[in-house]
């Protein structure tokens, strides 16, 4: 698919870290020297984080002491898909997030190591550079943080402390070798999470049909169906009161009154935040590649989009603690229908360049 609008560029030139702007021969040689002694660099730490069209460059969130550099996000894409990142070598971040699914897992609720089942689905893995804090809870406060979290989880990745992980992946020659090149020292668990996040930041979904219609002013872009169904989206249907700005997501966290029908209630953010108000709720995700991500719901309850318009038509489920927003909407079939239609044209590109390094360090 051709982009409609040139791609954004945000250019840092790092190395080591550090900003480069020396112009001697030592800094020269330097740079060279890093390129050419690791086959896992592409170029030398030059990175430009390409926008899709539709999504705001000014919103992205890249920490002071993270900067984004080549070769800081080629060891990230090396980690996020080898699954030697597990004691028995069966499980890799890519396993919940599927590079070819739009980095979601088709999955109600995430599997882990020997097979376990999380409480929860896993988040889509895409847009990530648009938000600080992460998770459905949002607990984790850095994508740094988010991308280190499983790993000590018994049920995902199954270290039992990180210094056992660090301890299997100093083992690797490869892999010490390209922490030094990156980050000047040995592998730290901080220093994992920090290359992680910078590949997890390149991992992006815009330039849908739906920005194309709506800021490209491409007519034909979705169909007239769609076309009601964004102005629903955008009034009647209420969806703009959580899925709000370019990454559809306020970003804040709601309870729609899953799991208070069947007694199964997730207390969701307030075992982060101990807020009363803040009684299962959760995050709102975004809804851009929503038709490629299901099932749907923290819980995965939901296989369809139809069965997830339906529950916000009927108002969610009352309980003591659900968000006011969360109202009866009244849509008639034709008007699920075009929003559906809608929702549909959410799905971009970007996410599709993400993808897995021909091999892996040895």
């Amino acid at each position: 698919m051709k982009s409609a609008a040139p791609h954004t560029e945000l250019r840092q030139v790092m190395i080591g870290g550090s900003t480069l702007f020396r112009k001697s021969l030592l800094g020269a040689l330097a740079v060279c020297s890093v390129a050419m002694l690791s086959p896992w660099i592409a170029t030398a730490a030059d990175y430009k984080l390409k926008i899709p069209f539709g999504l705001e460059e000014s919103a992205v969130v890249i920490p002071p002491d993270n900067p984004m550099t080549t070769e800081k996000v080629e060891l990230g894409r090396a980690l996020f898909f080898d699954k030697r990142l597990s004691p028995d070598n069966t499980i890799a971040c890519a396993n919940c997030h599927i590079a070819k699914l739009a980095f979601a897992d088709g999955m109600p609720v995430a599997t882990g190591i020997r097979g376990q089942k999380g409480g929860r689905s896993a988040p889509v893995s895409f847009n990530r550079v648009f938000s600080s804090a992460q998770f459905w809870d949002g607990r984790a406060d850095t994508l740094e943080a988010q991308s280190i979290g499983p790993f000590t989880n018994p049920i995902e990745h199954g270290f039992t402390n990180y210094d056992n992980m660090i301890g299997k992946m100093k083992k690797i020659p490869g892999y010490k070798k390209m922490f030094m090149d990156v980050f000047g020292e040995d592998m730290t668990i901080g220093n994992v999470g920090k290359a992680i996040a910078s590949f997890q930041r390149t991992v992006l979904s815009g330039n849908s049909p739906a920005d194309r219609f709506d800021q490209g002013g491409e007519a034909g872009a979705i169909p007239e169906t769609a076309q009601r169904g964004l102005t629903l989206f955008r009034d009647k249907a209420r969806c703009t009161k959580c899925h709000s700005g370019f990454n559809f997501s306020d970003e804040k966290f709601h309870n729609l009154g899953i799991g208070w029908d069947d007694n199964k209630v997730d207390l969701g953010r307030y075992m982060v935040s101990k807020i009363t108000e803040e009684l299962g709720a959760f995050k709102t995700p975004t809804l851009r590649e929503i038709s490629r991500s299901a099932p749907y719901m923290h819980d995965g309850r939901f296989k369809t989009l139809e069965e997830v318009v339906n529950f916000y038509n009927k108002g969610g489920i009352k309980n003591p603690h659900q968000d006011p927003l969360i109202l009866p909407l009244e849509l008639t079939d034709q008007e699920k229908t075009d929003l559906l239609a809608f929702l549909r044209t959410l799905n971009g590109e970007g996410w599709q360049q993400a993808t897995e390094p021909k091999s892996f360090p040895q």
